[in-house]
């Protein structure tokens, strides 16, 4: 090993993660090396801004110019952590075309322009790695790649976002309002000062086209997938929840639908029950539930972002970049031969919590009840409060599809016996 030449890295972005990764490729080298059965040299640092300092990578290792560092030629893999589109995308090309494999946590890029990504990989005959663009530190890409390989993956049910999961929680256990926990979490660092990526589901919905994508062997882009934020979640809604025994998460699902012929992908909040396993995810961490024919239901769990976590995530991949360099061998690229089209989100089934504010007078259950009934939605639990001539009417549906729940929704609305519709939530985890 010692007479081999080094594999020569170069780093794009040296932010929280970016200076985590420089920083364990300095303190762990000889290990590095044992396991790839080479030397990693860490050649160039591209950065935004010169003159701040780096502490542990030399001042001639960084250049503002991206470009000319990816157009080398002497390099052997790419790290790129400088997130967007663009000119992520550029990048990452131009260091396929000369000769480089690429390793990125670029969640964005890859939800939007994967297969594009994949297809150049293959032409130069070069590895996409990208274990860190899904929650942080857990192995779920290459599980679903390579472990699973040989089985059918039938649902990926999990917590993609951390942020979301720390405001959530939060409501829960304090009673908080949403605003206020939004201020707890920005001020510990969980929150950016725009939080709309992960608050909206954003963030959430890329990494689940990426899942479902690997999963389904299927192209699933960002477009394909349903989005829903918290921003409307109210403490009445968490109140609500506790009183039939659920919680509320950020969910994302990505799953086959019952005849096989489709997929549907899906990012929303929902109630689940308080002894699903996901029920007792806290904090800022990220949980993902993969279902298969064969190994039936699998569970990862731990951090899902953060410069170390993250960074584990990125050598990793380096290490199996590097070995293939080594060797001459390339991984697994894409996989799309099922080209199973996806669900519109109407043909989902679930089960929906409905809220409504109603007048306190008799007879406006069975005007309610008729709605369902009219639209071939069985009610399974309801729950009246009434006082003053005002009441609420908390209704918990049997399953139906998004459409006949949503036809049911809009149709009390038009009810004179219902005030307003407080609020809707899916019920999953049953």
């Amino acid at each position: 090993m010692s007479e081999r030449r080094p594999l020569k890295v170069a780093l794009l972005g040296c932010g929280s993660v970016g200076s985590e990764v420089a920083r364990i490729m300095t303190a762990n080298a000889a290990d590095l090396a044992a396991r790839i059965g080479a030397p990693v040299e860490l050649a160039g640092v591209a950065v935004r801004r010169a003159g701040v300092a780096r502490p542990g990578i030399p001042d001639e290792l960084i250049t503002t110019d991206a470009t000319a560092l990816v157009k080398r030629g002497d390099l052997d893999v790419v790290i790129e952590l400088i997130g967007g589109v663009e000119p992520a995308r550029t990048l990452i090309t131009t260091a396929f075309e000369h000769g480089a494999g690429v390793v990125t946590g670029n969640k964005a890029l890859l939800a939007e322009d994967g297969t594009s990504l994949h297809a150049a990989a293959a032409r130069h005959g070069v590895d996409l790695y990208y274990e860190a663009a899904v929650a942080g530190a857990i192995p779920l890409v290459r599980p679903l790649r390579e472990s699973l390989a040989g089985d059918k993956v039938n649902r990926v049910l999990g917590i993609l976002n951390g942020t979301t999961n720390f405001i959530l929680d939060r409501m829960e256990t304090s009673g908080a309002g949403y605003a206020e926990a939004l201020e707890e979490a920005t001020a510990l660092g969980y929150a950016e000062a725009d939080p709309t990526a992960d608050v909206e589901g954003y963030d959430a919905a890329a990494k689940a086209a990426i899942l479902a994508g690997i999963a389904f062997h299927t192209r699933v882009r960002l477009d394909d997938v349903h989005r829903q934020g918290i921003t409307e979640i109210t403490a009445a809604d968490m109140a609500s929840a506790a009183r039939i025994g659920c919680t509320v998460k950020l969910l994302a699902i990505c799953e086959r639908t019952p005849d096989g012929k489709s997929v549907t992908a899906r990012v929303h909040p929902a109630m689940i029950p308080l002894t699903h396993p996901l029920a007792s995810v806290r904090e800022a961490y990220n949980a993902v539930f993969v279902e298969a024919s064969a190994a039936g239901q699998l569970m990862f769990y731990g951090p899902g972002a953060g410069g170390a976590p993250t960074a584990s995530a990125v050598l990793g991949d380096l290490v199996a970049v590097a070995r293939h360099r080594l060797s001459g061998a390339s991984g697994p690229g894409e996989s799309a031969y099922a080209q199973l089209p996806v669900a519109p989100p109407d043909e989902v089934v679930t089960r929906y919590h409905i809220s409504l504010d109603v007048a306190d007078r008799a007879g406006v259950l069975a005007h309610v009840a008729a709605v369902f009934a009219e639209h071939d939605v069985s009610i399974d639990t309801v729950r009246q409060q009434g006082k003053d001539g005002e009441a609420s009417l908390v209704v918990v549906t049997h399953r139906a599809t998004d459409a006949a729940l949503a036809a049911t929704v809009e149709a009390l609305r038009q009810l004179e016996t219902v005030r307003g519709v407080a609020s809707t939530m899916r019920v999953e985890g049953e």
